[in-house]
């Protein structure tokens, strides 16, 4: 497994490319954002780890970058900034996982894992083509449509309604879908997910058909 590291600090670049390297991960160093754009531009990675505090182009740009380009390599952010909202905006525009400075090693390992394994039955098990009701989701070209007209999505969006699509008719706790949209544990007490239901509510059009349902106390449906 190829994973490109992207992170200046070199203490903890050569702690990370050695633990790593002994699990088994071909790793690829990148000091910079700028060098790490000129890498993806010539090399796949099934990884990408990467600081978000980066000197020049940081993590925040260069995970923009790398979603604009439809480039959709697994990334999992490391930085020191704790915060939800920090956590949010990086997840927002395009990352799948966020580990908080200090961590232990163990933890990245098991979220690289858990981050390769998801992707990789959802790429074995499900169909590029989802439908639910008048809404067809293509997972391949990050598309959905409605009526034949084409809806915009965020990243965040995006992932969310996609894992309501795979469980329709399926009751999902707010805890499942934080666990599996964010990938990230976030305060119980959140209300992240109710806010990102209403963002999506907001552009489709439910005038004909009501998809997503409220379950009071538990969380959310959507139904054919």
């Amino acid at each position: 497994m190829t994973v490109l590291l992207v992170e200046d600090d070199q203490r903890i670049s050569k702690f990370l490319l050695k633990g790593l390297a002994e699990n088994g991960y071909q790793m690829t160093l990148a000091e910079t954002g700028e060098e790490a754009r000129e890498l993806l531009n010539l090399h796949d990675f099934d990884l990408i780890l990467m600081d978000v505090m980066l000197p020049g182009i940081d993590g925040i740009q260069l995970t923009e970058m790398i979603r604009f380009k439809e480039n959709h390599t697994p990334i999992i952010a490391i930085s020191a900034l704790n915060s939800s909202d920090d956590k949010i905006r990086m997840l927002d525009i395009g990352a799948d996982d966020y580990l908080t400075k200090p961590f232990h090693f163990d933890e990245l390992l098991s979220r690289m894992k858990a981050l390769t394994r998801r992707n990789n039955l959802s790429y074995k098990n499900s169909s590029a083509i989802l439908k639910c009701g008048n809404m067809i989701m293509n997972t391949e070209l990050y598309t959905v449509t409605q009526n034949q007209k084409q809806l915009d999505f965020s990243p965040t969006e995006f992932r969310l309604l996609k894992y309501l699509f795979e469980n329709k008719n399926k009751v999902l706790t707010r805890t499942q879908i934080l666990h599996n949209v964010w990938g990230i544990d976030f305060d119980s007490t959140t209300n992240v997910v109710d806010v990102y239901i209403s963002y999506i509510r907001n552009k489709i059009d439910e005038s004909e058909l009501k998809m997503i349902h409220t379950i009071k106390g538990i969380g959310y449906i959507i139904k054919d």
